[in-house]
This record gives structure tokens, C-alpha cells and sequence, in this order.
């Protein structure tokens, strides 16, 4: 303790100052980290309780809600910059620091498939690592959210991922309502759940007759080191269950990102009637895009 009258010396001022300082800083970082805290607490309530209402209002009969519309004109965007997810030029792309309320339209994209196949690593690649570390995870449903811009107006997509276990189907009706694309999913190097895609689709068609449909191989990475006679059987099953869906058929793989944005873009470009279309590819060892 330093006594009464007693004088300081120099570098005895200089270390005060500087714990001075530092205690200061301390407190700032405490501040800020519990402004983040709580902003974090909010925005999470936020989505449970919209989850919760979406619930609520699938119990209706007839359209539950309209999405927010733009007031510009979307007609106006050049298909050059709508690649989903990736900001470049006018693009720009947030997966969190964004209010839903604001000039934006909100779209709900429906995910289906068995477990195991790849659906949330599909995602995952699209929104990015730190919007899954924030994802609102339920038992057998994960909602995410992927934020862009076009020519700045504002989309936020509305991910839905519906476990492929038994015990989500419960999960269908409020994850397909309302939904503006359903992605079916399946495993290219598994066969069953190929056969499964049929299934999914037709509990998803109860609750939604108008969203566009899109079937998805995953894991493309892996198919292509399987027998080729084995890849050309898959790809004559795949294409005509995309047929009978009515659906555009892309082989993926979010290891390497293959078709993952591509699908987004091809979404969107169908949403808005954009004169955009995806390169139709039937050559097998290659990703299949087909419709």
C-alpha cells in the first residue's frame, strides 16, 4: 500500500496507468461479450418461436402466410449475378447479421432423404460453418438460414432439414407447407436410398403441390469410384424417378462443392423467372444434370 504524501516515482506512474488501462479494457470485452450473449439468446428465441408459430399455422387448412415481396423489381436482375452464396460484384452474401422484417422476401426451402446421406453436409457447404454453429437444431428437424443480395435486394432462403429417420415424418407437414423447392435427396453409392426417393416425395406432395422439385445424388466423389456398369445403373434409376418426380436431377458433392451453389442458383433463377439455365449433362463419370 502506498502511504499518504508518498511521492511516485516515474515508472511507479506509468505501471498505475497502465493497470489502469488494462482494467478499463477488461471491462469493455465483459461489456461487449455480454451484448453478444444476449443478442445470440434473442436471435435463437426468435427462430424457435417462428418455428413454433409455422407449427401452429400448419394445423390450418389453406395457405397460412404470403411471403414478403420485394418493392423492386426483380425482373430488372441480371442472371450474372445471382450465383447463390458467393459474393462477388453485386453480390453479397450473410448468413446472420440480418433482419428478416426488413425489405426481403423469405423463401422456405424443404430438404428430404434417409439418414446418413450426406443432407446436412449439403447444407452446411451452402450457408457456411458459422450459420450451422447457430443453426436451430430440434429433435429430427434443423433450420438454416442463407442471406443474399441481388443487385441490393435482399433473399433469404429458409432451410428445412428433415431427418431421415422414421420418427421424423412428423416433421414432413410443417417442413414441406408453404415451401417454395423440395430437395429430395439420396446416396449415389447406395442404392436403397435410391429407392426411397419415391416415398419421400409423395409425403411431401400431401402437404405441397406447387414447389419445384429437385432430386439430388450426394456423395459424387465416391460414385465415381464405383464400376462403371454400376454407374450407368444408378444414373438410368435416377433419371426416371426425377421423370416420374417431374424433377431436375443433380449429382453433388459438398466435399468438393460440386453443384452445391449451382442448385441454389438454378432455385432461385426458377423463383424469379430469370432467363437462367443450368447445362444439361448426361455423361456418365461426370455430374449428372438432367431435366
Amino acid at each position: 500500500m502506498i502511504e499518504k504524501g508518498t511521492s511516485l516515482s516515474f515508472h511507479d506512474q506509468r505501471g498505475i496507468e497502465a493497470i489502469r488501462k488494462i482494467t478499463h479494457l477488461c471491462r469493455k470485452i465483459l461489456h461487449l461479450d455480454l451484448q453478444l450473449n444476449i443478442s445470440h439468446r434473442l436471435t435463437f428465441f426468435r427462430r424457435f418461436f417462428r418455428f413454433i408459430w409455422d407449427k401452429i399455422l400448419a394445423c390450418y387448412p389453406g395457405k397460412s402466410f404470403s411471403y414478403r415481396r420485394l418493392q423492386r423489381n426483380l425482373s430488372s436482375i441480371s442472371p450474372a449475378n445471382i450465383e447463390c452464396g458467393l459474393p462477388s460484384g453485386d453480390l453479397t452474401s450473410t448468413s446472420w447479421n440480418f433482419d428478416m422484417e426488413s425489405d426481403s422476401v423469405t423463401l422456405k426451402i424443404s430438404i428430404l432423404g434417409d439418414c446418413h446421406i450426406g443432407k446436412t453436409s449439403f447444407v452446411v457447404k451452402y450457408v457456411g460453418d458459422e450459420q450451422e454453429q447457430r443453426c436451430l437444431q430440434m429433435s429430427g428437424l434443423n433450420l438454416m438460414d442463407k442471406v443474399f443480395s441481388v443487385k441490393g435486394a435482399k433473399i433469404a432462403f429458409s432451410i428445412w432439414d428433415v431427418g431421415g429417420d422414421h420418427s421424423s415424418l412428423n416433421h414432413v407437414p410443417i417442413a414441406c407447407k408453404d415451401a417454395v423447392a423440395i430437395l429430395v435427396m439420396f446416396d449415389l453409392t447406395s442404392r436403397c436410398t435410391l429407392n426411397s426417393v419415391l416415398g419421400w416425395y409423395q409425403q411431401a406432395r400431401k402437404w405441397n403441390q406447387t414447389a419445384i422439385p429437385i432430386l439430388i445424388g450426394t456423395k459424387f466423389d465416391d460414385f465415381v469410384r464405383l464400376p462403371l456398369d454400376m454407374q450407368w445403373t444408378i444414373v438410368t434409376q435416377a433419371r426416371a424417378y426425377a421423370q416420374a418426380m417431374k424433377a431436375t436431377l443433380f449429382f453433388s458433392s459438398a466435399t468438393h462443392n460440386i453443384n452445391v451453389n449451382k442448385i441454389f442458383k438454378f432455385i432461385t433463377a426458377k423463383l424469379f423467372n430469370l432467363p437462367w439455365t443450368v447445362q444439361r449433362n448426361l455423361t456418365v463419370g461426370e455430374p449428372i444434370i438432367d431435366f
